[in-house]
């Protein structure tokens, strides 16, 4: 089927081309009967403009880039549903990427939205030195962080402030007589694992838990870290009563290893879990979380890239964090299991 062109539409419209071409880009310098016909004409001929032509003659394409770190992860996945909905009804429609926490894959991604003329760029960025990140702002791309900052970037950003929530983690588990408590960290190459891991080390401090370095697991906010960080700590000779993921990935991947090792939630070992995925407070018992709004997160996100585009300096948004207690860690200190190979 050939496609329809804007000839066509002037064609049955009984106007020019150039009338046509300024009624569909609002020109008011068309009459109301003119802009009648046109739009007659285009309803009956299904007439669709040509987005990338049109974003060759203008400096807006209506499509705005947003790049995650892993669609994997329930959080990320909420977070680009919000975000894509509030762009839809500012009349952007969404270009995803994901990065898969790799810096080479999220260079990649920006790359081709940077040769896609897209009108702004929400980003959760991998960590530091990205020749890619530099050329958004070089080519003044509109550019918003979202959950994550790199150092000395001076982009709007909205995040968490981690420390609150993980500072009441530590005292409810220290409250309950855990004085062992593994720490599943995040990547420290990227600022949410670096800051986590900083608050978390404050509070250990602060509240008298132990402060064994063996009991912190550097992971990388994938699920197979989270079991890996579970089956390290249940292999030290004095195993911790409690745990702690610096994400809800590795969250699911320490409870699917703790199944595996028949270690029971709640009774042989406390766990609480960063990030409130919906699910969590549905598992048997319910995850204790620390929750931040991820709703609230795409929102400001969104508001903030409005503000970039429209040629303003908005100032960046930090969100606050609060420890929800559910049944995961309500039990009292159990007996510490034995490591894991020993009788």
């Amino acid at each position: 089927m050939t496609a329809v062109t804007i000839k066509d539409v002037a064609q049955r419209a009984g106007v020019s081309p150039a009338t046509v071409s300024r009624v569909l880009s609002g020109n008011p310098a068309t009459s109301a009967e003119s802009r009648q016909q046109v739009e007659e004409a285009v309803r009956a001929l299904d007439f669709r403009p040509n987005a990338q032509a049109r974003a060759l003659r203008s400096t807006r394409s209506d499509t705005v880039g947003l790049l995650v770190s892993d669609v994997r992860n329930p959080f990320f996945a909420d977070l680009a549903h919000t975000i894509e909905q509030g762009l839809l009804e500012l009349g952007y429609v969404t270009l995803l990427g994901n990065a898969n926490e790799n810096r080479e894959q999220q260079d990649r991604y920006l790359d081709t939205l940077i040769s896609r003329r897209v009108d702004g760029v929400i980003v959760a960025p991998q960590g530091g030195d990205s020749a890619s990140i530099d050329a958004l702002l070089t080519r003044d791309v509109p550019t918003v962080f979202v959950d994550r900052t790199i150092p000395g970037v001076d982009v709007p950003s909205v995040t968490t402030d981690s420390g609150p929530g993980i500072r009441a983690a530590v005292r409810h588990l220290a409250e309950l007589g855990h004085v062992r408590v593994g720490y599943i960290a995040g990547p420290q190459s990227v600022s949410t694992g670096r800051e986590r891991l900083e608050s978390w080390t404050s509070a250990v401090a602060e509240s008298g838990l132990s402060d064994d370095p063996a009991l912190v697991h550097l992971g990388d906010f994938q699920s197979a870290s989270g079991s890996e960080g579970v089956h390290a700590l249940f292999s030290l000779d004095e195993p911790p009563t409690a745990i702690l993921a610096a994400d809800s990935l590795m969250a699911v991947g320490a409870i699917a290893m703790l199944h595996r090792l028949d270690l029971r939630i709640g009774e042989d070992v406390a766990v609480v879990a960063f990030d409130d995925v919906e699910w969590f407070s549905l598992l048997d018992p319910a995850l204790t979380v620390i929750a931040h709004s991820v709703d609230e997160m795409g929102r400001r996100a969104v508001e903030l890239l409005q503000e970039v585009i429209a040629g303003r300096r908005p100032d960046s948004v930090t969100l606050p964090s609060e420890l929800v207690v559910r049944a995961s860690s309500s039990s009292p200190v159990p007996t510490p299991s034995r490591p894991l190979g020993r009788n």
